[in-house]
């Protein structure tokens, strides 16, 4: 019989059951009172095991959803603009938006200025949820010109922005200038994200722009620091006078 206390033998039987490929990323666990019943363990038991697993970022918890086998961060690759459905294209997960904002509000002024309007123009304000395996991810608020998107539904932004500007509208997407802030997480990223308030966040600014120099959207978006990574690729230039020959 094992000298080790209950809720460690727990966690080892789980963590070989990810090893295993039993347990997949982002596949649910057995609820605590699964485990309960399946190691005959109280409540309490189970919760030590699970607080264990999480603190080696083998699994996490998501209020009031339950425990989850721990995804790959999502590479964010700052020098390659796509939408946050192509960045993962490439993992067999599963992936929506839930728009929580869908409005047309006056552009005041310092929203104007972004978005390269006059002061009396209006402006799309939606802002949504995105989602990984039912895990909420990011927190996106968005911005963009009445006059080029009057045909904007609730249904695109529920899906792909870049496929409808690109696709429907046929506009040509060139760059987007990005800025990267770590912050505390506000009453509406905590509630949104389920995340801690003691931890700090990323938020990312941004402005895209159309190949015509017209912009296109102005957003700020909030990430889990702990679902994403973001990639920067820096090359070293050759600084004036470095290869210069001395008299």
């Amino acid at each position: 019989m094992s000298s080790k206390p209950m809720y460690r033998q727990i966690a080892d039987a789980l963590r070989d059951r990810i090893a295993r490929g039993e347990l997949k990323p982002g596949d649910a666990l057995p609820t605590e009172s699964l485990l309960q019943a399946e190691f005959n363990v109280s409540r309490v038991t189970v919760r030590q095991a699970l607080k264990q697993l999480t603190a080696e970022s083998i699994i996490e918890s998501i209020q009031g959803s339950g425990s989850y086998v721990k995804e790959e961060r999502v590479n964010y690759d700052i020098y390659q603009l796509t939408s946050f459905y192509e960045k993962l294209a490439d993992r067999n997960v599963a992936t929506h938006s839930d728009v929580k904002v869908f409005e047309v509000i006056d552009a005041e002024p310092w929203l104007a200025e972004k978005l390269q309007l006059g002061a009396d123009d209006k402006v799309w304000h939606v802002k949504r949820v995105r989602f990984i395996n039912q895990k909420p991810v990011n927190l996106e608020e968005t911005w963009m010109p009445l006059m080029m998107f009057a045909d904007l539904t609730w249904e695109v932004m529920e899906n792909s922005k870049y496929h409808y500007i690109e696709q429907i509208k046929k506009m040509v997407i060139d760059r987007s200038e990005q800025e990267l802030v770590p912050t505390m997480p506000s009453a509406e990223a905590i509630a949104a994200l389920a995340i801690d308030a003691q931890k700090p966040i990323l938020e990312k600014i941004s402005r895209g722009f159309l190949k015509d120099g017209r912009v296109f959207e102005y957003s700020r978006n909030v990430f889990r620091s702990d679902d994403y990574k973001f990639t920067l690729v820096a090359q070293r230039g050759t600084p004036a006078g470095r290869n210069a020959s001395r008299d």
